[in-house]
């Protein structure tokens, strides 16, 4: 190397490092839009989850927005701008250096470790009051959009206490106790079909709830009565799967289009408002290997935060705070000679692995599996691959939808890995340090390595709330 290139690419690399890796006593008005938010209060606050994100689902996401959109996604752009404070955030739970779902939203929601499995409820029964009853006893609006079940574990650890994540139903009896402002994503089974009988629609209707059921009343909803929008049985669909299916569209709202309407409902409360915005089925994604539902849920997370930021940045009253709670199975784009092309095949993808897994019938021939594959995902898999998949389905009780856990989601995605370069390291959750990143008023309270307690109080102060309840 020529001692000129060598110092160049010396003075770039000190470049690099000093935008990863922030000295400590860096300004916060660098890290901030022309200094916004120094000494502010934080009037808001959206709070954005991407469930179960590894840092390669971050990174396979801007990558593929690039050889989509040619641009990147709008959570580096934060980063590329120097217009974020960034950390590493400590994930574990009381229990584990493994958390789950549950006790992670619990420590940014009670200001605790909790066991997993728990919502703000400690191992000796210490009950943790969560943030949004906090924020809502200080006169704010405060609402949740995700999208799984509204009752899952990382909606309920800024909601409620409970022994239990899986007390969905009894959350969402809760839920109506407390009436809170915005409550949308999916679970219609914990609100109808009950084994109590109870048609909890009905009940929220009769307190005074608008509830929504389809995209068009949802955007019909106005501010003078709380919001329930509940678009699914269970979690709604992905995003690959509902961009593609005009039914869908119509029908099901994206977690950006949701998070818009909860934004404007909440927006002109005098005392302001705090919003959880979760991308719940990133977490879903993974556990299943299922990478092209991973990357185009990421994508729509991404959309979410280009939401908020861009009300952020006009009001200049928002914290805004984009993290995620665990990484899950540490995907990854892998080297080969074929990497690029491979994962090209992104682009053209049209159904995730759960839509085709769910959607295979026993009467099928690995014939017909073979080429339904070839349709939506443009793989070309093998006869003995189909009769592979084929054998998963001869002993179930039913077709495929009835038997989610049992069907070869793992066997699938090491198939399809060899077609995209994209792999998984596991099906379950990491104790990896994440991502945290934070703009407007209060990000400048954000220290370089976290752990995950430390953002409820960081909130309580930059909205000036005391935290005497």
């Amino acid at each position: 190397m020529k001692r000129r290139e060598f110092f160049r690419n010396a003075a770039f690399g000190a470049a690099a490092s000093s935008f990863l890796f922030p000295a400590q006593g860096c300004s916060s008005s660098q890290l901030l839009v022309n200094g916004q938010g120094k000494g502010r209060t934080a009037k808001n606050i959206i709070f954005l989850v991407s469930d179960g994100m590894s840092t390669g689902t971050l990174n396979m996401a801007e990558l593929l927005l690039r050889r989509k959109e040619g641009r990147g996604s709008h959570w580096l752009d934060l980063y590329r701008d120097q217009r974020a404070a960034r950390a590493l955030m400590d994930t574990a739970s009381s229990s584990s250096l493994v958390t789950d779902s549950a006790a992670s939203s619990s420590s940014w929601g009670g200001g605790h470790r909790v066991p997993n499995g728990h919502l703000n409820i400690g191992s000796n029964g210490e009950e943790y009051l969560p943030i949004l009853q906090k924020f809502k006893r200080a006169g704010k609006k405060v609402g949740c959009v995700t999208t799984v079940p509204i009752t899952h574990a990382t909606p309920a650890g800024f909601c409620v206490n409970s022994k239990s994540r899986n007390s969905q139903p009894e959350i969402a009896i809760d839920y109506l106790k407390l009436r809170f402002d915005v409550m949308m994503g999916g679970g219609a089974k914990y609100f109808e079909g009950r084994e109590d009988g109870r048609n909890l629609f009905a009940e929220y209707a009769e307190q005074g709830f608008q509830v929504s059921r389809e995209k068009s009343t949802m955007l019909k909803a106005d501010s003078g009565k709380p919001v329930l929008g509940i678009f699914d049985k269970d979690g709604l669909p992905y995003e690959i799967d509902r961009l593609h299916q005009p039914n869908l569209q119509e029908k099901v709202p994206s977690l950006a289009e949701m998070t818009t309407k909860a934004i404007d409902l909440m927006k002109s409360h005098t005392h302001g408002f705090v919003l959880q915005v979760e991308g719940g089925k990133v977490d879903w994604a993974a556990h299943s290997n299922d990478a092209p539902a991973l990357l185009y849920d990421q994508i729509a997370f991404d959309e979410a935060i280009h939401i908020a930021i861009n009300f952020a940045a006009k009001d200049q009253n928002t914290l805004v705070i984009i993290t995620t709670d665990h990484g899950n199975s540490n995907p990854g784009l892998y080297y080969g000679s074929k990497a690029d092309e491979n994962f090209d095949k992104f682009l053209t993808i049209r159904r995730s692995n759960d839509s085709l897994l769910m959607g295979i019938k026993k009467e099928e021939t690995p014939a017909q599996i073979l080429e339904k594959i070839k349709e939506f995902q443009g793989i070309d898999i093998t006869i003995e691959q189909s009769q592979n998949i084929k054998s998963k389905y001869l002993y179930l009780d039913g077709d495929g939808v009835y038997n989610a856990y049992k069907l070869p989601f793992k066997e699938y995605g090491q198939i399809t890995a060899d077609h995209t370069s994209v792999s998984f390291g596991g099906m379950d959750h990491t104790g990896d340090f994440v991502e945290l990143a934070m703009f407007g008023p209060g990000s400048e309270r954000l220290k370089p390595f976290v752990i995950n307690t430390d953002l409820h109080q960081l909130m309580l102060d930059a909205a000036e709330v005391e935290n005497k309840f």
